[in-house]
């Protein structure tokens, strides 16, 4: 162990008192359950399952089904092997259950950063191999884990230019993580360099593209979905999915220049942010019925806001065409895999830094589009209906993911 390793580790120790309180907090405030504070503190986990164990960490919601899809794969080929996928947000808990997890995979709540919770989560479940998915990088847990021998590997780390100038002023703790990886696979060569900046041994370093090519089709309500498709029968619909301020604007525009030629057509909203929901549905007029209200079914309304969590599987599934915000808002884009999985056509605006690549190849092979302004989004989403646009279909699989699968299976104990 580093020097400055040591010396987080000591201070993490100390600040033990202050995740408690912490935590205290954000259940009063409703952003934890009871479950989940304990769970964080090393308590109340489920029963580790017989067997190899991979546990995998991610932030969010996103890197969680990739990691999920991972696993999935993992499992074609070592049926004996269960998995276990923790994160830190409740959101990203709530939504991975209703969305639903691949046979054979779990979900927790990662530890709090602090020795003895580290050492009650590790004693408890025992992993076999550890994936940790993106950057969301814990030095406490990564040194106990290094500490008992466990093999670690980082996969689908991405570190745009922004986001490396950030993480510069604390290089310290970068240069004693890192080398210890196994394996550090990168989304592309810029992230790649930026691991090698940090601390990364060059020869580990492997550029892999994006695993959330391997994301599993968003699970639904079957009940759900089948009470939706009686209430729509032939509507036209569309949908703008994870979108960010002003992204609604731009859609309703588009939305209230196809309604003159197709007055039954209904625009679902999604946005990125559940708690925007009232927000958006005011920016109608009326204002639009919110999921979160209590609306469950679509009426004669122009718009309907799907405010909740987890239920994106539902709405890719009823919409043939979908905007995937976060790409005219200057946020980089999100995920068009997950659509795609489901059939679902994508449209997208100009700022997809965030899966860059993925977009280059979706747009070139046709299974998503570029589009500059609302009367774009007006043009593609009346030639889906049309069915001129080439229908949604999950895209060739990258070839370098199988090397992340052939390298974490060389890993797992036989």
């Amino acid at each position: 162990m580093t020097l400055a390793l040591r010396a987080y580790v000591a201070l993490s120790h100390l600040l033990a008192p202050v995740w408690h309180l912490g935590l205290k907090h954000r259940l009063r405030r409703g952003k934890e359950t009871p479950r989940s504070v304990h769970q964080k503190l090393g308590h109340e986990y489920a029963d580790r399952p017989g067997g190899p164990l991979v546990w995998g960490h991610a932030v969010g919601v996103g890197e969680a089904m990739a990691l999920a899809g991972l696993f999935a794969r993992l499992a074609q080929s070592r049926p004996d092997v269960r998995f276990l996928i923790t994160t830190t947000a409740r959101t990203s808990g709530d939504a991975l259950r209703r969305t639903g997890l691949p046979p054979a995979v779990q979900h927790q709540f990662a530890p709090a950063d602090t020795p003895g919770a580290v050492r009650r989560f590790l004693d408890h479940w025992r992993p076999d191999l550890a994936v940790w998915c993106e950057m969301d990088l814990w030095p406490t847990l990564i040194d106990a884990t290094a500490a008992r021998g466990i093999p670690r590997v980082l996969v689908n780390a991405r570190l745009s230019d922004a986001s490396m100038a950030r993480r510069r002023r604390g290089r310290w703790i970068y240069r004693a993580l890192l080398p210890g990886f196994d394996r550090l696979f990168a989304q592309n060569e810029t992230s790649a360099a930026h691991l090698v900046a940090l601390g990364a041994d060059p020869s580990q370093v492997t550029v892999s593209g994006t695993i959330k090519s391997l994301t599993p089709p968003l699970a639904c309500d079957a009940d759900d979905l089948a009470a939706w498709l009686a209430a729509l029968r032939t509507r036209p619909v569309w949908l703008l999915a994870s979108s960010h301020p002003g992204e609604e604007a731009l859609a309703l525009q588009a939305h209230q220049r196809l309604r003159e030629r197709h007055p039954d057509a209904l625009l679902i909203i999604a946005p990125r942010a559940p708690a925007r929901g009232g927000e958006v549905a005011g920016l109608c007029q009326p204002p639009a019925p919110l999921r979160s209200g209590g609306s469950h079914l679509p009426d004669d309304t122009a718009v309907y806001v799907a405010d909740t969590i987890g239920e994106m599987g539902l709405w890719y599934r009823l919409a043939p065409v979908a905007l995937v915000g976060g790409s005219f808002a200057t946020v980089g884009g999100h995920n068009p895999h997950e659509p795609l999985a489901l059939g679902c056509r994508v449209l997208h605006g100009p700022h997809v830094w965030n899966f860059a690549e993925s977009y280059q190849q979706l747009d070139a092979a046709g299974l998503s589009l570029p589009v500059a302004d609302d009367a774009g989004v007006e043009r593609a989403v009346e030639a889906a209906w049309a069915g001129a646009a080439t229908p949604g279909a999950r895209p060739p699989e990258d070839g370098r993911a199988a090397g992340v699968l052939q390298h974490l299976l060389g890993l797992l104990p036989r």
